[in-house]
């Protein structure tokens, strides 16, 4: 037993001192690059030296980002609820991995987050997440991954842990669980092609105070719309 454990950790440290070695070409793609952590991915890996593809919502998310970096990290727009926005950047990703495949695929965005009882939203709710934060970023990992398969790359997708806690009704923990559950089991149909496919479940961020009032407003917004019955059934104590 003894010699078990001792081999076990053994073979811990030797795996996590592992690094991935020759940057230099190779290709990571990051979704949802405008602010927060796909942001900061972005930065350190240019400073790293890997050739970074970022998507950025908006145009000022862009400017922003490539003020800051080298000239190897590129960006592209990228509208996650859009097939035709997810088209374009997959037709750019593919035009600047030249041929080589794509190392990484690393996928961040949100969709906004509607929160609030389940009896208080509408199907249009549940899409303004859902298409985003599971399907788009499903649909986009699907076309990207022949680029994937010829570098014999790695998908890594950022699940934030709050999502996996029901809590509260939306498509919020919805697109959480599904993404769990889609990159399981890509996971095991990629290891035939030399594909790693990883999930990080990260916790909280100082920078997720300020949520708070944009949770109040939508909370507000879905109260204000309810009919008549239905607030008198839930009642002001209850808001």
């Amino acid at each position: 037993i003894l010699a078990s454990i001792l081999s076990l950790i053994i073979y811990w440290i030797i795996r996590d001192r592992y690094r991935v070695r020759n940057l230099n070409g190779k290709h990571v793609f990051i979704t949802g690059c405008d602010t927060g952590l796909g942001n900061s991915l972005a930065k350190w890996l240019d400073k790293k030296g890997f050739c970074v593809i970022a998507a950025c919502a908006t145009e000022k998310g862009s400017q922003e980002l490539q003020s800051c970096s080298s000239l190897s990290l590129k960006t592209v727009n990228l509208n996650l609820a859009d097939s035709d926005s997810i088209a374009r950047a997959v037709v750019f990703v593919t035009e600047h991995t030249t041929g080589k495949g794509l190392f990484g695929l690393v996928s961040n965005a949100e969709g906004a987050a509607p929160v609030g009882p389940t009896d208080w939203l509408s199907i249009e709710d549940f899409h303004s997440v859902l298409d985003v934060s599971l399907l788009g970023l499903i649909e986009i990992t699907l076309k990207l991954l022949p680029l994937l398969k010829r570098a014999e790359g790695r998908i890594v997708n950022l699940i934030n842990a709050k999502g996996l806690m029901a809590f509260v009704g939306g498509g919020y923990s919805l697109s959480k669980w599904g993404m769990e559950a889609f990159s399981d089991t890509l996971r095991i149909e990629m290891q035939h092609f030399g594909v790693k496919v990883s999930i990080v479940e990260h916790g909280f961020f100082k920078a997720e105070e300020v949520n708070s009032d944009i949770i109040e407003k939508y909370l507000f917004k879905l109260w204000n719309r309810l009919t008549p019955e239905t607030r008198d059934s839930y009642g002001e104590k209850y808001l």
